[in-house]
């Protein structure tokens, strides 16, 4: 397919000083502490021990609920974006390890398809407690490997186990249907069965709840996976593939493989096995995916790009404006497809909200995960600040003011101040495109007809938001958007309760919600004849 990317970054393998003789089916290794001494500075040096003593950090695959190295040995190193410091080397897999993961998968299928709906749930909520139980843990892993301040790392493992709790209890609701008959002597039936193995390949922003999004439903329905988590984030989709197996889930319902993201996705998808790929990440490696599925015929679901409209009326409550606005803009450090691109605020309101919006953001606390306060940690690596820094410059040139932030912070690394930025257009690139970063940009409007019409020029269509007290104008603009997720008056409205997904170029299909469960069914209609 000629793709090289899954996400921010494809990393080459190497291979490992390890010995390639310890690739066989083996149990999860543990990195001596020694190791960790020299590999990790101070700061987090406990937190990753004792994480590594308690088995939550592995190095391995996981095919056929057995944890396995790559075939040639090689590995791929996982770094702390907020230090540099080496957490583990994970084996670097390619084709051949996921054509194994694929043959697991369809094998387990036979027999996880036939477990029945109570039982299938029961193992779900299992994995559920386990996932809530190690909450803090998980928590600290993903910290370490992605960078987000901790209260949020740990929020992320709530949010992403709501996935396998609200699934383990939609597993019991697949039902069918009775369709009167056309003559007295038929009778029409309609079943929901599971597709088949499920291909998930997820992105390194939300480690764990984009992972429990996709694999939750699938489960529920009785299919199997095989997941390609991010290359940079491997390490919390690990753990949470150990706690499944704790939970009853079988071998090889659940198959883990990570490292060369082109010779994965491309197994992925020539394999006629797999029925299905689910997928989030960048639009353009979706459009590939997409492509790639049809020598197949393979259902597919994306979640990709957004460019997010936030609107703020003339007449929106100013703090409730201000507090949604910091909240979809800055989570994560800017680092989520539903994050605020475009702050289109209207003219009577503009000076008072960015002067307060700007002091707001300016005073927000940016460091390491794991530090007090924090709020804002690093970019996940150097592609992603040389984006920001190449939007901002653009913007600069062709007329825009920074109000505050605009650089590299001061604590060096990733870090970035968080940025606003005043007197933007739509010409500018960063009205077109996600810049993916902590930089808020101001685009000034007259009217209601102007913001609907600023909004919606764009070819995504993920998420917007508005901020009114004006329940007509809420309900009007709501509707004139061209985005499948609209925030009123609120800033994060992702739950495991509503369909998450977009329109346009951001995607195919929902995730969450009871509709999260049709794109891993397939309807078959059955007609008894001769029944008089």
């Amino acid at each position: 397919m000629g793709w090289t990317r899954i996400g921010m970054a494809y990393r080459r393998c190497y291979v490992s000083s390890l010995s390639p003789g310890i690739s066989a089916y083996t149990r999860p290794r543990s990195i001596s502490a020694a190791t960790f001494s020299r590999q990790m500075s101070s700061e987090t040096q406990s937190i990753a021990a004792r994480l590594n003593s308690s088995g939550f950090i592995r190095s391995q695959g996981l095919i056929g609920g057995k944890w396995i190295d790559a075939h040639d040995g090689k590995t791929i190193e996982v770094r702390n974006p907020a230090t540099g410091d080496l957490i583990t080397n994970v084996a670097c897999m390619g084709g051949k390890e996921t054509n194994d993961a694929i043959a697991s998968a369809h094998e387990a299928f036979i027999s996880w398809s036939k477990v029945t709906a109570a039982e299938r749930s029961k193992c779900l909520r299992k994995w559920y407690d386990l996932l809530m139980a190690h909450k803090e843990e998980l928590g600290q892993l993903m910290t370490l490997e992605q960078g987000k301040p901790l209260k949020e790392a740990i929020g992320e493992v709530s949010y992403g186990a709501s996935f396998v709790e609200f699934y383990a209890e939609e597993a019991k609701r697949v039902y069918g249907d009775i369709i009167p008959a056309t003559s007295p002597d038929r009778r029409l039936f309609v079943l929901k069965q599971p597709i088949g193995v499920v291909g998930a390949i997820t992105p390194w922003n939300f480690p764990l709840a984009m992972i429990t999004r996709k694999v939750a439903p699938a489960l529920a329905c009785g299919c199997t996976v095989v997941i390609k988590p991010a290359e940079l984030t491997p390490l919390t989709a690990l753990a949470a593939a150990e706690l499944s197996i704790q939970a009853g889930i079988p071998p090889g319902a659940i198959n883990v493989v990570m490292g060369n993201a082109s010779d994965i996705g491309d197994a992925l998808i020539a394999s006629p096995q797999v029925r299905k790929i689910t997928f989030t990440g960048s639009t353009g490696v979706g459009k590939k995916l997409m492509a790639g599925a049809a020598a197949t015929v393979k259902k597919v679901s994306l979640e990709l790009g957004g460019n997010a409209p936030c609107i703020i009326f003339d007449d929106a409550d100013l703090d409730v404006a201000l507090k949604g606005t910091l909240a979809t803009k800055f989570r994560n450090s800017g680092q989520t497809c539903v994050c605020a691109n475009r702050i289109l605020v209207q003219e009577g309101i503009y000076e008072k909200f960015a002067n307060a919006f700007s002091n707001a953001v300016g005073s927000m606390k940016v460091g390491n995960g794991f530090g007090e306060g924090v709020v804002q940690g690093p970019l996940i690596n150097d592609n992603a600040v040389h984006k920001v820094e190449s939007f901002l410059q653009d913007a600069i040139s062709k007329g825009a003011k920074v109000l505050t932030g605009g650089k590299r912070h001061s604590l060096g690394m990733t870090f970035f101040e968080p940025t606003v930025i005043s007197g933007v257009k739509s010409d500018m690139l960063i009205s077109r495109e996600e810049v993916f970063g902590p930089v808020a940009p101001l685009l000034k409007f007259k009217t209601e007809e102007e913001a609907i019409r600023i909004a919606n020029d764009t070819n995504a269509g993920l998420a917007a938001y508005m901020f009114t007290t004006n329940i007509q104008r809420s309900w009007r603009v709501s509707e004139a958007l061209e985005y499948g997720l609209v925030g009123v008056n609120e800033g994060l409205i992702s739950t495991e309760v509503a369909p998450f997904g977009g329109i346009k170029q951001s995607g195919l299909g929902r995730e969450g919600s009871k509709y999260g469960m049709d794109d891993y069914l397939e309807i078959k209609y059955i007609c008894m004849g001769n029944m008089g």
